[in-house]
């Protein structure tokens, strides 16, 4: 077992952070935490690195207490923060060189400069880069001391496209060489894409935890039926369809929820038929990790900075 938490508190004044939570996680694996804004996904993160002292509960990385084997336990962790500050006037080589040599295990700079795909930027001062370019160079400190175990909180905010998606590839090279990597994220793609397990939190609790598939089906069995009309009809007209659960016209986009969609689907032709409509773009969309995540929180991620 990499982390044990075992009934983790942390307050703020009168406000509950984090309230009676529990988990474990497991060597090798990628172990994400979701949660809306305030949920104390960065307040766990920041217990488990030893950067906060829990009020309660019982924490254990690595087998240490982070609080009391923080010598030997930073030579085997890499952390990335929500935000790096580092030297503004040192160029991307310069920083990678100067955090590495504070370890006594390193990866070479050029290796880790090449690998997070700053070879371009290598003599490039910080405090020229783009907000992308600063963001992998955060996540690249995070392993100069090549770690056994990665804190990596939202590692790909801030990206393009063609960079989140080359992130994702280190990181799951990562994990297959052996590493464990625990990251909170606000991209539902990014944890359906990456991790292993999700833990979700909301207002300091932890509500799920398993794969994305198992929380998918556990927690959402419906599929989605979506197409567009040509002619007046009402989505109401829909919802009286044996084996239609509910529904939505959202502007102008028919939204039918059924467990069992080719079961529905000639039943609604056969209405549309009736009606003298016709049925245009449909298609069925699988449940995702982000339904569940709003059926158990009745919120979406957005992007600002949480507790």
């Amino acid at each position: 077992m990499v982390v044990q938490v075992r009934g983790l508190l942390k307050r703020y004044g009168t406000v509950v952070a984090v309230g009676n939570v529990s988990f474990e996680v497991y060597e090798g694996e990628i172990f994400g935490i979701l949660g809306p804004n305030g949920a104390g996904k960065t307040t766990t993160i920041e217990i488990l690195e030893g950067l906060r002292r829990p009020d309660e509960g019982e924490v254990r990385v690595l087998g240490f207490d982070p609080r009391k084997g923080a010598t030997d336990l930073r030579e085997r962790m890499g952390v990335q923060l929500q935000r790096t500050a580092v030297f503004r006037k040192l160029t991307v080589f310069e920083v990678l060189e100067f955090f590495r040599r504070l370890f006594k295990k390193r990866i070479a700079t050029t290796d880790l400069i090449k690998t997070f795909g700053l070879l371009p930027k290598k003599n490039t001062y910080i405090r020229n880069l783009s907000g992308g370019e600063h963001q992998r160079l955060s996540v690249a400190l995070a392993f100069v001391n090549d770690p056994e175990l990665l804190f990596l909180d939202e590692p790909s905010t801030g990206m393009d496209p063609q960079a989140r998606r080359e992130m994702w590839d280190i990181l799951q090279q990562a994990r297959h060489r052996g590493k464990t990597i625990l990251l909170t994220t606000h991209s539902m793609e990014e944890a359906e894409r990456l991790c292993d397990r999700v833990a979700i939190f909301d207002q300091g609790r932890l509500i799920a935890l398993d794969s994305p598939a198992s929380l998918v089906r556990s927690f959402d069995a419906s599929k989605r039926i979506e197409f567009k009309v040509q002619g007046e009809i009402d989505v109401s007209a829909f919802l009286h369809i044996e084996g239609v659960m509910a529904g939505e016209n959202k502007n102008g986009l028919m939204i039918l929820q059924a467990s069992t969609p080719e079961a529905v689907l000639p039943k609604v032709f056969e209405l549309a038929g009736a009606r003298k409509v016709n049925i245009d773009a449909l298609r069925i969309v699988n449940p995702t990790l982000e339904d569940v995540f709003l059926k158990l929180t009745g919120k979406q991620l957005g992007n600002e900075n949480s507790r």
